[in-house]
């Protein structure tokens, strides 16, 4: 089997040979160029597994390459070397398909990091956690929405790059779940992913948190102890609520982002760590900037790219899907038959509005389970607040088992929610669109789809 090859791109010939010596240790084969030039004329002629490549070159710069191999080499991670501070050029080249970025002076033991999780993204995922755990966790995101393919369309785009990646959306989306998927979808998925409530750890701890302490370094250290920088390391970092950090702690965040190493508290040297960020909160991080209370430098290393998680009232199609798995969870966890859920229950869930979202069904299943007598949950069973809307009850059968022949049975009450809606607005497909909780776009396609007239 051959050695992997890799491109390096840079005007310095000290550069190109440090490089070139380094990966020539990690049995790593090399071309070198440069130039923008001599370097896509290497990309013409041989299949490359990595492309390092510097900013500024004689005839161009570093962000006009990645854009050439992201439009013509969308496979081929490509890694830009940037000027010490200079993030501004690194944040715009992961912008534009960068898969890393190192800084110079080059610390190799982060471009020896950087480079083995790029070589990783075209090896099959074997980790136990990669085949089983992430299969279980990849079912949570079924569906058949328009809303859900986007979602696994984008994650499995973020997968295979190192930029930090913020979710955003509110409580209960499965915003963790979404960071979860990236991360197991990706090279990084045989490593650790940590996640972390940023709201839950007391201000005068985060910095021990975050990168650990040396024993003895204030009072009641009285052993060493890794941080949760150090607990990822070579994997995923996940900070939720990340609004919630005080502003002291967001500029040393930012700093081990930028330089790639922390500094336990008690510590003279820096550590060299390669973790990818995510972190999301369901607060509007761009308000807080404008209100001085989350730093501007640190929202956009963070926000390199953005994932938003739409709310269940957006995805009402997979209503039923997630329902189906999450009785089936609780069925096995109390170890009893699955329940049955009757079709006036089901109908319910389908006009609620869902504010607790994916959360707020599983609680409400959880708690179904548990009042329902027998094997169905029966509307009464489902507890949904009184604001939720008025169900219409005529002409529906009694009961309705999750998963059997069910593109039938959603057709059926999407029918009858529809005619309903478009009774109650007389017909103005706008507002029976409002009433549903779903586009116009969307109710026009299940117009034409139903044969509704």
């Amino acid at each position: 089997m051959s050695n992997p090859l890799a491109l390096i791109v840079d005007d310095e010939p000290d550069i190109r040979e440090l490089l070139e010596i380094t990966l020539g240790r990690m049995q790593i084969d090399t071309r070198a160029a440069e130039d923008l030039r001599s370097a896509e004329e290497w990309l013409q002629k041989e299949q490359f597994d990595l492309c390092l490549t510097d900013m500024r070159l004689p005839d161009g710069n570093g962000i006009e390459l990645v854009e050439k191999i992201s439009q013509h080499y969308p496979e081929l991670p490509v890694a830009v070397i940037t000027a010490h501070g200079n993030m501004d050029s690194a944040v715009l080249a992961l912008k534009a398909g960068a898969f890393d970025f190192v800084s110079k002076p080059v610390d190799l033991t982060i471009l020896r990091k950087l480079v083995g999780t790029a070589l990783k993204l075209e090896q099959p995922k074997t980790s136990k956690e990669t085949t089983t755990a992430g299969a279980e966790k990849s079912s949570e995101l079924l569906g058949k929405s328009a809303a859900a393919e986007q979602i696994r369309t984008m994650i499995r785009k973020l997968a295979r790059s190192q930029a930090p990646v913020f979710i955003s959306g509110e409580s209960g989306t499965g915003k963790e779940l979404a960071a979860r998927l990236i991360h197991q979808q990706g090279p990084r998925a045989d490593h650790n992913f940590i996640a972390v409530n940023c709201g839950a750890i007391p201000q005068e701890l985060m910095e021990s948190e975050f990168f650990g302490h040396l024993k003895g370094s204030f009072t009641g250290a009285s052993t060493d102890k890794e941080g949760l920088f150090q607990a990822a390391d070579g994997g995923t970092l996940f900070l939720d609520e990340v609004a919630d950090l005080p502003l002291n702690m967001q500029v040393k965040l930012l700093r081990a982002i930028q330089e790639k190493s922390i500094r336990p508290v008690g510590a003279q040297k820096e550590l060299a760590v390669d973790v990818r960020i995510a972190s999301a909160t369901h607060k509007d991080l761009s308000n807080l900037v404008e209100q001085g209370e989350f730093r501007q430098d640190l929202f956009y290393r963070i926000n390199v790219i953005e994932l938003t998680i739409p709310p269940l009232r957006e995805r009402k199609d997979d209503i039923a899907l997630l329902a189906d798995k999450m009785l089936n969870r609780i069925a096995e966890q109390s170890n009893t038959a699955k329940p049955r859920i009757d079709r006036d229950a089901l109908k319910a869930l389908f006009n609620y509005n869902f504010p607790g979202n994916i959360r707020e069904l599983e609680n409400m299943l959880e708690r179904a389970v548990a009042l329902c007598e027998g094997s169905t949950i029966c509307l009464d069973d489902l507890l949904i607040p009184q604001s939720a809307p008025s169900i219409n009850n005529q002409n529906t059968p009694n009961e309705l088992e999750i998963g059997t022949s069910l593109d039938t049975h959603m057709e059926s009450v999407e029918r009858e929610l529809i005619t309903q809606a478009l009774e109650d607005t007389h017909w103005n497909k706008t507002a029976a669109a409002k009433k549903l909780g779903i586009s116009f776009r969307a109710l026009r396609y299940k117009l034409d789809k139903l044969g509704i007239d």
